[in-house]
């Protein structure tokens, strides 16, 4: 059993510990919500539980696809055990419908079905607001090699295909989400930080209603109900 020792990072929705082992970290996650980079802040009853195990059966369920993360063990409700990776500070944001920012930057209508799916970096840097840069502007400011964003995109367009696929047998519609990830010790990329209703955005395929953190971000209701609802249909889906 790894324990919990110091703790090396809080950010907005998690924490992360060292343990007695140097390659392995402890996460918790926290309740906390927030949005438009910290700029709305609120609390989100449960969703740390939710986002933890959402998490680990979706990393496990990638894994059984090819998929490698840093997902080790489940430890508790809140707590995972994952491998040590230094993140390469890329958000990757992969869309199959044009919604959020995107939807306002280029102007083009929520719901609008893209003819295939198409990938986002932004630089994750808090101070700066996560701008957008391209893969030309990773490798010059030497963020990740040509060799690493190729790995990237690829593994990112496979999990979009795994994930939609899933998805689609829980009702849901994959609209985007954002992933990152990481180097091991050894230099190889992994799967890391989390794949969640914080982190996705999944519209009921039937109705179209929104259950995912838009509902905070948009003073929507029924938040919890949401994150508990896609919980439930995962769980049903996914055996």
């Amino acid at each position: 059993m790894m324990n919990k020792m110091e703790l090396l990072y809080e950010g907005k929705a998690k924490k992360v510990y060292s343990t007695q082992h140097p390659e392995r970290l402890v996460v918790e996650y926290k309740d906390d919500a927030t949005a438009f980079n910290g700029q709305k802040k609120g609390s989100i009853s449960g969703k740390g539980i939710i986002n933890n195990q959402m998490s680990n059966r979706l990393m496990e369920y990638l894994e059984q696809k090819g998929i490698p993360t840093h997902f080790v063990e489940e430890l508790s409700e809140r707590e995972t055990l994952v491998k040590k990776v230094t993140i390469i500070p890329l958000e990757v944001i992969v869309r199959n419908i044009a919604a959020g920012s995107f939807s306002k930057r280029y102007g083009v209508e929520e719901g609008f079905v893209f003819s295939e799916p198409t990938i986002e970096f932004s630089y994750k840097n808090d101070g700066l607001n996560d701008p957008l840069m391209n893969e030309y502007h990773a490798v010059s400011m030497g963020l990740a090699s040509q060799q690493e964003v190729e790995t990237i995109e690829r593994y990112a367009f496979a999990i979009n295909e795994i994930l939609k696929a899933f998805w689609e047998t829980c009702g849901i519609t994959l609209v985007d989400f954002k992933l990152e990830f990481g180097r091991l010790r050894d230099g190889s990329i992994v799967l890391a930080d989390e794949i969640s209703p914080d982190t996705s955005r999944l519209w009921d395929s039937k109705t179209g209603e929104k259950l995912d953190k838009d509902r905070f971000r948009r003073d929507l209701g029924s938040v919890e109900e949401a994150y508990e609802e896609v919980m439930k249909r995962l769980n049903e889906h996914l055996q």
